[in-house]
């Protein structure tokens, strides 16, 4: 049996969960690019996946963006080597950093408003600004 897949110190994710196809890949290559199928496609399914809690399901969801099936699917393609092998460990590099990603909870922003002090600063600053525009145009100009 192969080694649990570490996302963070609580969670890992069991390497039978991901599938992985491979496809033939355009670019580099030379004359093997339309003999040998180099490119990595994995799939995870996000939705039935038990090494998840919910949360993190539904921010992985959010940052998957296109790559998010319909069906709950995660679907990554890597074609930038050459090889096989470095197609896989890019892929699984990917996936495992997306599901990082997920396990970060965003901090609770709280709505502030700018104190007295500050407007006070701001509004002396553009008078300031204003005075050296001023004194810049042509004398006939300013009024």
């Amino acid at each position: 049996m192969a080694d649990p897949i570490v996302i963070t110190r609580s969670i890992s994710i069991d390497p039978s969960e991901i599938d992985e196809s491979f496809v033939r890949a355009a670019g580099p290559g030379g004359q093997n690019v339309n003999k040998v199928s180099s490119a990595v496609q994995l799939r995870f399914d996000l939705v039935n996946s038990p090494s998840l809690p919910e949360p993190v399901k539904r921010r992985v969801a959010a940052l998957a963006g296109r790559r998010l099936t319909k069906a709950g699917v995660i679907v990554i393609t890597a074609n930038s080597h050459r090889d096989q092998p470095m197609n896989r460990a890019d892929a699984l590099a990917r996936l495992v950093e997306l599901l990082v990603a997920g396990t970060h909870v965003p901090k609770f922003r709280v709505a502030t408003r700018p104190t007295l002090a500050s407007k006070k600063r701001r509004l002396e600053g553009k008078a300031i600004r204003s005075g050296v525009k001023r004194l810049r145009s042509s004398p006939g100009d300013a009024q």
